[in-house]
């Protein structure tokens, strides 16, 4: 994620700022830009800072406080890139569903900003009626108790994982270091990209030579896992140990790890970070965030600035007595599998 600045006053923003602090501005998000911009009242619309281009519109869902992105150009009206995938939302009379759907879409706003970084394939429901990307955020009833998950480009996004207590209450359950709102949209994207760029562009091969045979029984695997718990070596090949479920879980385990460490090593870069330990007479610790992730060839590159970077952040959380902020070991195995994932990404970057 980029840092942002206010074009009127020059202050540093946030990506979900929706006006800027220091001047008062109105800020929006342009996609095709992947830039905040303030706005200035123009017409019936507003014309950004950022250029001097024509009237723009915020995404309908402005009204609701859920985005602060807007339209394309031309467009007066209608869903942003982002929001023209979403099917149901949670009840908007309902203040604790709306205030639920508004964190929903933080995570979901800048899983987008990845994608489009990118110019990751993405389809609606409307491009694509059989496959094509779209959420359903939905609440728990009293009949049935809702199951975040992947089907063939549906993705359901349960809104009980909005709330913290809940959300951290089947961590626990669950035995999981890390389970964040943000972590189930990069996941379960992965299983709409394993969809679209490896089983409908021919590279099946490819990714059951790194992934496994993913023609095992899912069903069988989740209940394996489920009874039995993973393997005990599991780290040494698996990202996490949900991973070892099964291929489709570890190819969406290892994308959403992915997503996590680009994302945050632009963040470190935006802020110009070095690792450099005066206690590391080994060497193994120092690394310099100078580059962009999203568009870098070189996948060692990153690892090489991950690393230490982690080793960095999880050091200043545990000062502060909180978890590891990454709590996950990346082993050679594990490497190897993300550096398959980063070769697809590139791969679908540059055909984009």
């Amino acid at each position: 994620m980029k840092l942002f600045v206010c074009e009127a006053c020059k202050n540093i923003l946030y990506f979900e700022n929706r006006v800027c602090g220091r001047c008062g501005h109105r800020l929006a998000f342009l996609p095709e830009r992947q830039t905040l911009s303030a706005l200035e009242g123009a017409g019936s619309g507003f014309r950004t800072l950022a250029d001097t281009g024509s009237e723009r519109f915020f995404c309908a869902n402005a009204a609701h406080d859920v985005c602060n992105w807007l339209l394309e150009p031309g467009q007066s009206s209608g869903y942003c890139r982002a929001c023209r995938h979403n099917g149901t939302v949670p009840n908007l009379s309902d203040p604790a569903q709306l205030a639920g759907w508004r964190d929903l879409e933080i995570a979901k706003h800048r899983l987008f900003y990845s994608l489009i970084r990118w110019k990751l394939p993405v389809k609606t429901r409307s491009e694509d009626p059989d496959h094509g990307l779209i959420f359903n955020f939905l609440a728990d009833s009293p009949q049935q108790k809702v199951m975040t998950g992947h089907d063939n480009g549906l993705i359901t996004i349960a809104l009980a994982e909005a709330d913290d207590i809940e959300r951290e209450r089947r961590r626990l359950e669950m035995g999981e270091p890390y389970r964040t709102l943000l972590g189930h949209f990069r996941h379960e994207v992965g299983h709409y990209f394993w969809d679209v760029l490896i089983r409908d562009a021919g590279r099946l091969d490819a990714c059951r030579a790194v992934f496994g045979d993913d023609t095992a029984s899912y069903a069988d695997a989740l209940k394996r896992h489920y009874d039995r718990g993973p393997p005990p070596d599991w780290q040494q090949s698996f990202v996490s140990a949900y991973a070892t479920t099964h291929p489709w879980e570890d190819f969406a385990e290892t994308w959403a790890h992915y997503l996590h460490i680009v994302d945050t090593l632009e963040m470190a870069s935006e802020f110009g970070m070095e690792v450099n330990p005066p206690a590391d007479q080994i060497g193994g610790l120092t690394a310099r965030v100078s580059f962009d992730p999203y568009v870098a060839g070189d996948f060692d590159k990153i690892m090489q600035a991950w690393l230490p970077f982690t080793f960095a952040m999880n050091s200043v959380a545990r000062a502060m007595g909180v978890r590891d902020l990454y709590p996950f070991i990346l082993t050679p195995g594990v490497i190897g599998k993300l550096g398959f994932i980063h070769n697809l990404v590139q791969e679908a970057a540059r055909a984009g």
